[in-house]
This record gives structure tokens, C-alpha cells and sequence, in this order.
């Protein structure tokens, strides 16, 4: 099969043929029905959680398959790689398994917990620069400098037919699905997927999700060629890819029925969804596919496998997501009150949150604002509610006790 520019793309059989060379080696990953998505969409709707494969992610699939199809003697001069995190981790594992040296690139901003276990792997790790830009440049200077093979993270026939074997997996588990949806970054995972589900289902409908601050392939697409974003801002740091390389656009043209983006807000809220609902630990880049569903549940013919990709998440990071995916759900509210300068008037304002049940975090007097006539206080409180429903409810019970209310 061909797409743009007649590259060839992968094929179900060389899907088929990475599954036969990992049986050993990657974990089958369970698909877990969810019942909360299940009531959006109207019908079944699995996870398939990569965040249980070995190194918290499915990228020891491409890069193990990629890293035993070298020669004896490409594997003995090592391998080098570029990556922030999950990639770094994969190459460090399939090395070490393969008997290969591995030299990994990351930036200094990569989260601690990825440089440790990426180190605990086995691999050489060397930190430099505030973005990937910089270790992808530093990897591929080693390369040509060394004779070390450089593992490309999704650009490669190899890595996309290793990372596919996800596809077969969920055709295996859910004969009956309908959509597929699977995060993007640089779209090895798309790619891989797409080519092993459409090659035995070309019914199947395969959706790719990219976070709205670094969304590359829908103007690539556009253009019909890589085309890099000038700049990138997003939390999901496992799919902030500024170009997709010219085999992943293939495959995504050819096979991949739409790409859709999330913001923030939708990767924030659709976190701690996985956290509550179902009990899984995740980054925001492997819950896109979740963040999508929830997003526009009637996008998604049912039954639907969305594909959980990564739990590699900085401790430090999940409790900033928390925070902010309950601020997006609505689970807390900011509120500026306006009550007499005279005393009893702040404990009047806690006993009607106190009876409403709403939980308070933070609270602030204000005195001296302009906008304050004399005599007035402002008092500004942060609250934990239990949704949208109780925080309207919170605020009309604060309007019927006479206070001037209004939100953050």
C-alpha cells in the first residue's frame, strides 16, 4: 500500500510479523470496559490501558521491535535516542534486553521520575537544552560521531509496525468495535494502529486525537507535507511533536478517518476522570483519547476502544492536573463576597457554605479596593463542590442571605 509521495506504508502483515517477534516480550494489556464513557456514547466503550505495559507505556513495542531487527554488528556499535520521557524508556529496556548499549538525549526539563527509570534501565542518559529540540540534535551528532543506529521515535517502518501490534490487540479483545481512538503526537501509535485495524476491519472507524497546543498534523495534512508548528504549549509533553515525519503523514492520510484536538481543560478533566472512574493512573498524554470521548461523546460510534497510552506522570504534575481537571468539572469555585465591615459578618458567610456542604480551601479579606464603598468588605473564598449543580446552588444560597455575589 502507497500513500502521498508513494512512500510504502506498513502493512497488516508486517503488523502481524512485529506481534509474532514481542510475544515474549510486551504484556497483552487489558481492555477495561468503562461505564461512565459507556452512558455518554450510548453504548460499550473499552479502555485499552497501555499504562500497564512494561515502562508505563506502549513504546517498547516500536522501539524493541526496531532495535532486534539491527545486525549483530549495528547492535554491538549501541543505540542512541531523543526523548522527553516514554521513548527514552522503551530504547532503554529493548537495549538492555537486546544486549545493546543505549545512550538516551533529554531535556533538563524532563520529569524526574522518567530520567530515573530511564537510568534504572540501563541506559547512559545525557541532559541538555530547555525543549526536545536540542537532545534530537545533540542524538543525531552522536550518531554520526560513533557509528551508534539512532531510534527514531515514530518516524520508522519498524517502530510503526511494533507500536500496531496495539491495534491487533484490541481487534482481539473487542471483535465487535466500531471506533477506534488513539492519541497523536508524532503518530507512530496512529500510524501503527490504523495500518493493523484497517487491514482486517476496513469498517472500523479510526479517530486521532492531538492536544490543541501542539496540533502539527492538521496543517501538515493541509499542506501535504510535514509542516512544524513555530511553537507548542501544552501539559500532554508525550504528544508535543512540532511535525509528523513523512512516513506517519502517509499514514494518517491514507488511513486515518479524522483528526480531532482537546484542550487543556478536556486532558485536565478527563485525568482525573480515569483516576476516579477507573482507577488508573495516567499522563495527559495517554488519556487524550479519553479527553476526546468525554469532550463530544456523539462523535463516537460505540462500541468504541479508546486507547490509554502512557501513566508515566510526574507526581508533582498529577497535582497540578487534579487541580485543574477539578476547576474544568466544576469541583471547585472561586467567589468574591461582599459583606458588612463589622463583626459576624465572615462567620455568617461560612455558616451558609457550612449548610449548603460546600468545602472550603482558601479564604482572603480585601479592605482597600477602590471598587469597596467604606464600611464593606470583600471576602474571597475558594470552595470544593461536589459539581455544577452545587455550585450554582452554592451561589443562590449566598444570594437568598443577602450577600452581593460574583465568580472569579
Amino acid at each position: 500500500m502507497t500513500g502521498p509521495g508513494e512512500l510504502s506504508l506498513v502493512s497488516g502483515a508486517d503488523v502481524e510479523a512485529a506481534a509474532a517477534l514481542l510475544a515474549d516480550v510486551v504484556r497483552h494489556t487489558p481492555l477495561w470496559h468503562s461505564r461512565g464513557l459507556a452512558d455518554l456514547v450510548g453504548g460499550p466503550v473499552w479502555l485499552k490501558c497501555e499504562n500497564l505495559q512494561r515502562t508505563g507505556s506502549f513504546k517498547i513495542r516500536g522501539a524493541y521491535t526496531r532495535i532486534s531487527r539491527l545486525t549483530d554488528a549495528e547492535r554491538a556499535r549501541g543505540v542512541v535516542a531523543a526523548s522527553a520521557g516514554n521513548h527514552a524508556q522503551g530504547v532503554a529496556l529493548a537495549a538492555r534486553l537486546l544486549g545493546a548499549k543505549a545512550t538516551v538525549f533529554m531535556p533538563e526539563t524532563a520529569p524526574l521520575p522518567k530520567v530515573a527509570a530511564t537510568r534504572a534501565y540501563g541506559a547512559e542518559i545525557r541532559l541538555l537544552g530547555q525543549s526536545l529540540a536540542e537532545p534530537l540534535l545533540a542524538a543525531a551528532e552522536y550518531a554520526e560521531q560513533t557509528g551508534s543506529v539512532f531510534i527514531h521515535p515514530f518516524d520508522h517502518p519498524d517502530v510503526i509496525a511494533g507500536q500496531g501490534t496495539v491495534g491487533l490487540e484490541v481487534l482481539d479483545q473487542c471483535p465487535d468495535v466500531a471506533t477506534v481512538v488513539v492519541c497523536a503526537g508524532g503518530g507512530g501509535l496512529v500510524s501503527g494502529v490504523a495500518a493493523a485495524v484497517k487491514a482486517r476491519r476496513a469498517d472500523v472507524r479510526v479517530v486521532a486525537v492531538q492536544a490543541e497546543g501542539a496540533a502539527a498534523f492538521p496543517g501538515s495534512l493541509a499542506a501535504g507535507r510535514p509542516v512544524a508548528l513555530p511553537a507548542m504549549a501544552t501539559m500532554a509533553d508525550g504528544i508535543a511533536v512540532a511535525a509528523p515525519g513523512d512516513l506517519t503523514l502517509a499514514h494518517v492520510s491514507d488511513l486515518v478517518d479524522e483528526v480531532r484536538t482537546v484542550t487543556e481543560e478536556d486532558l485536565s478533566r478527563a485525568l482525573l476522570f480515569c483516576l476516579e472512574r477507573s482507577k488508573l493512573v495516567v499522563e495527559p498524554a495517554g488519556v487524550a483519547a479519553v479527553a476526546a470521548v468525554l469532550a463530544d461523546p456523539s462523535a463516537f460510534p460505540a462500541p468504541v476502544v479508546a486507547i490509554v497510552s502512557g501513566g508515566n506522570i510526574d507526581p508533582v504534575l498529577l497535582l497540578k492536573v487534579v487541580q485543574h481537571g477539578m476547576a474544568a468539572a466544576g469541583r471547585y469555585l472561586s467567589l468574591r463576597v461582599r459583606v458588612p465591615d463589622r463583626p459576624g459578618s465572615l462567620a455568617a458567610v461560612l455558616a451558609v457554605l457550612a449548610a449548603v456542604g460546600a468545602n472550603v480551601l482558601e479564604v482572603e479579606h480585601e479592605r482597600t479596593a477602590t471598587r469597596l464603598h467604606v464600611g464593606e468588605v470583600e471576602v474571597f473564598v475558594v470552595l470544593e463542590t461536589r459539581g455544577p449543580d452545587h455550585a450554582d446552588e452554592v451561589i443562590s444560597a449566598l444570594t437568598r442571605a443577602g450577600f452581593a455575589v460574583t465568580s472569579d
